[in-house]
Protein backbone atom coordinates (compact mmCIF):
# COMPACT_ATOMS: atom_id res chain seq x y z
CA UNK A 1 0.00 0.00 0.00
CA UNK A 2 1.03 3.24 -1.15
CA UNK A 3 1.77 6.34 1.48
CA UNK A 4 -1.58 8.89 1.79
CA UNK A 5 -1.08 11.83 -0.05
CA UNK A 6 -1.91 14.88 1.38
CA UNK A 7 -2.25 18.82 0.19
CA UNK A 8 -2.41 21.62 2.28
CA UNK A 9 -4.27 24.80 1.73
CA UNK A 10 -3.68 27.80 3.86
CA UNK A 11 -2.84 31.46 3.42
CA UNK A 12 -0.77 31.90 6.42
CA UNK A 13 2.90 30.19 5.48
CA UNK A 14 3.69 29.66 8.81
CA UNK A 15 0.72 27.34 9.16
CA UNK A 16 1.79 25.64 5.81
CA UNK A 17 4.92 24.93 7.39
CA UNK A 18 4.06 23.75 10.82
CA UNK A 19 1.36 21.57 9.02
CA UNK A 20 4.03 20.29 6.68
CA UNK A 21 6.18 19.24 9.33
CA UNK A 22 3.71 17.85 11.74
CA UNK A 23 2.69 15.64 8.71
CA UNK A 24 6.24 14.91 7.29
CA UNK A 25 7.05 13.55 10.44
CA UNK A 26 4.68 10.08 9.19
CA UNK A 27 6.81 8.07 7.05
CA UNK A 28 3.32 6.87 5.69
CA UNK A 29 1.84 10.27 4.88
CA UNK A 30 2.87 12.37 1.97
CA UNK A 31 2.87 16.35 1.25
CA UNK A 32 2.60 16.18 -1.96
CA UNK A 33 1.68 20.03 -2.37
CA UNK A 34 0.48 23.39 -0.92
CA UNK A 35 -2.10 26.07 -2.08
CA UNK A 36 -2.50 29.44 -0.73
CA UNK A 37 -6.15 30.00 -1.87
CA UNK A 38 -9.39 28.14 -2.91
CA UNK A 39 -9.14 29.00 -7.04
CA UNK A 40 -4.80 27.53 -6.42
CA UNK A 41 -6.46 24.71 -4.26
CA UNK A 42 -8.82 23.60 -7.51
CA UNK A 43 -5.96 23.84 -9.72
CA UNK A 44 -3.45 21.69 -7.35
CA UNK A 45 -6.23 19.25 -6.35
CA UNK A 46 -7.04 18.32 -10.26
CA UNK A 47 -3.61 17.67 -10.89
CA UNK A 48 -2.51 16.09 -8.31
CA UNK A 49 -5.00 13.43 -7.01
CA UNK A 50 -4.05 14.28 -3.19
CA UNK A 51 -6.27 11.28 -1.20
CA UNK A 52 -6.91 14.26 1.44
CA UNK A 53 -6.88 17.84 1.25
CA UNK A 54 -6.48 19.91 4.56
CA UNK A 55 -8.61 22.92 3.29
CA UNK A 56 -8.57 26.01 5.37
CA UNK A 57 -12.03 28.14 5.33
CA UNK A 58 -10.67 31.64 5.60
CA UNK A 59 -8.44 32.87 2.52
CA UNK A 60 -8.59 35.56 0.02
CA UNK A 61 -9.38 34.74 -4.04
CA UNK A 62 -11.83 32.19 -3.12
CA UNK A 63 -12.29 30.85 0.22
CA UNK A 64 -12.47 27.35 1.25
CA UNK A 65 -16.19 26.71 1.39
CA UNK A 66 -16.58 27.93 -2.23
CA UNK A 67 -13.35 25.45 -3.16
CA UNK A 68 -14.65 22.52 -1.77
CA UNK A 69 -17.81 22.61 -3.69
CA UNK A 70 -16.04 22.43 -6.65
CA UNK A 71 -13.47 20.32 -5.82
CA UNK A 72 -15.97 17.62 -4.47
CA UNK A 73 -17.42 17.36 -8.27
CA UNK A 74 -14.25 17.57 -10.24
CA UNK A 75 -12.29 15.36 -7.57
CA UNK A 76 -14.87 13.26 -6.16
CA UNK A 77 -11.92 10.83 -5.09
CA UNK A 78 -9.98 13.21 -2.70
CA UNK A 79 -11.59 13.57 0.85
CA UNK A 80 -11.49 17.34 2.57
CA UNK A 81 -10.83 17.99 5.90
CA UNK A 82 -12.10 21.71 6.92
CA UNK A 83 -9.79 23.29 9.28
CA UNK A 84 -10.60 26.89 10.83
CA UNK A 85 -9.34 29.20 13.37
CA UNK A 86 -12.29 31.33 13.39
CA UNK A 87 -13.86 31.61 16.62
Amino acid sequence: MGSLRILIVDDHEAVLRGVRSLLSSRTEWEVCGEAKDGAEAIEKAETLRPDVILMDVSMPRMDGIQAVRIIRRQVPTSAVIIVSQNE
